[in-house]
């Protein structure tokens, strides 16, 4: 029988959500017929590295945010040589770091929204951007400290002042619209999700409290723009070099003349696998129960790029 270490918990911000994560995947496992051995990750890295040993056959990677998405658990998974889902340490570090994102997507020519980086110093000082515009922290997942500015809305220094994500900022255009997101095996995209969520745009309550938002899938948008979006997100995959399963964050913007403005926000290199995260849930509509995603996502676990 096939052992599976699940690692899950971690350090981040993101910690709850890994660990809710977590014990649905170690319980799909068992029910998939695999010897599971549950690894609840804390600050004791010395401790994560002992509980792998005896080695297992495959690491699934159930850790969320910084040091579990952004490349670091992934090279000290290779250093040891054990088998790992989800993508590797250079692709994982690219899509955490949203600077780094942006300028692949760029240079793959696909859709991003006006933005550049910024000091979180400048931000006290004035406007880097015309209003309406997103502050975003460089290296965090969930929508972690992520800010709207609107006309009128006097929190900018506020913002600048309690900022606890590093010295920068990436800022951008706030794109009006409707939220989209799609799922992504290998090069197949599944479907197009909305996100319609209760709070004024997709933050972290609306992404994992019960009645948070509501999702439509296939999303009841024009043909057309959702074979793009699936086009885009398998591009964004590639782009990146990713393996396994991600999820593409989109804005669509329709509030403008036909067809609309679609727009690429993020990569997401360990989607949620939550009671009410997106990708089980597309998969599902897809014909993929949870226990056998798991089982999928274990069978594309590969060591080292």
């Amino acid at each position: 029988m096939m052992t599976v270490a699940v690692l899950y918990g971690g350090i981040s911000a993101e910690r709850e959500v890994s660990l809710s994560s977590g014990t649905q995947v170690v319980a799909a496992l068992r029910g998939a017929g695999f010897a599971v051995r549950p690894i609840e990750a804390g600050a004791d890295l010395a401790a994560v590295i002992t509980a792998l040993n005896p080695r297992p056959d495959v690491v699934f990677n159930a850790l969320h945010g910084r040091f579990g998405e952004d490349g670091t658990i992934q090279g000290m998974l290779d250093w040891m040589g054990l088998p790992y889902t989800h993508s590797p340490a250079r692709a994982s570090a690219l899509a955490m770091d949203k600077a780094s994102a942006r300028a692949v997507f760029l240079e793959a020519g696909l859709p991003v929204a006006p933005g550049r980086v910024i000091s979180v110093a400048s931000l006290a000082e004035a406007d880097p951007l015309p209003r309406p515009y997103v502050v975003k922290p460089i290296a965090e997942g969930s929508s972690v400290g992520v800010h709207i500015l609107r006309e009128g809305d006097n929190r900018r220094a506020e913002i600048a002042s309690g900022w606890s994500h590093g010295p920068t900022a990436l800022v951008e255009e706030f794109i009006p619209g409707r939220e989209l997101t799609v799922g992504v095996l290998a090069d197949r995209a599944l479907t197009v999700t909305e996100i319609n969520p209760a709070h004024a745009f997709y933050d972290y309550e609306s992404k994992y409290a019960a009645g948070g938002s509501r999702h439509a899938l296939p999303a009841p948008i024009p043909e057309a723009v959702a074979a793009l979006a699936c086009q885009v997100a398998v591009a964004a995959h590639q782009a990146l070099g990713c393996r396994g399963a991600t999820r593409a964050d989109f804005r669509y913007d329709d509030t403008v003349s036909e067809p609309g403005r679609l727009i690429l926000l993020e990569v997401n290199t360990q989607p949620g696998l939550t009671p009410t995260s997106l990708l089980p849930e597309q998969a599902a509509y897809c014909g993929m129960d949870f226990p056998s995603l798991c089982r999928w996502m274990v069978e594309q676990a590969a060591c080292r790029e």
